[in-house]
């Protein structure tokens, strides 16, 4: 994950520097915001990788003197079957619904996102790895 990693570090870093110069520049709120809204992302991405890089070490993939059959065996854990994604986009679809219909809906999509988002993020809290 380090190539990865480096990848939208530079991107990120640009994306800062481009936010600068444009605020600098521009008399213009909208481009600066989005600007600056690409720049957390892409160090969110960034953080992420470098997080399992550190939580994983190098992986095949980032040595130079890797041979194919370092990469083979088992290489992480995919749940076999969720509804909570389903959940997730009737609920999403459910507060867009209620911000151009009425509150009232966006109540109910939360209810039902807010159980979807936890169901992701606890479904495989048993599991070892």
């Amino acid at each position: 994950m380090k190539g990865e990693a480096w990848l939208f570090t530079g991107t990120a870093l640009f994306f800062a520097a481009t936010t600068l110069v444009y605020a600098a520049f521009s008399l213009e709120p909208a481009g600066t915001a989005a600007l600056g809204v690409s720049f957390l992302m892409s160090s969110l991405v960034a953080a992420f990788f470098w997080r399992q890089y550190g939580r994983g070490g190098q992986r095949p993939e980032d040595r130079k003197a890797a041979e194919v059959r370092d990469a083979g065996g088992r290489r992480g854990f995919f749940p076999a079957r969720s509804y909570f994604p389903v959940m997730a986009a009737a609920g999403s679809a459910l507060i867009g619904l209620g911000v151009v219909q009425g509150l009232w809906i966006c109540l109910i999509g939360a209810g039902v996102l807010l159980p979807a988002v936890l169901g992701f993020s606890f479904q495989n809290l048993d599991h070892p790895e």
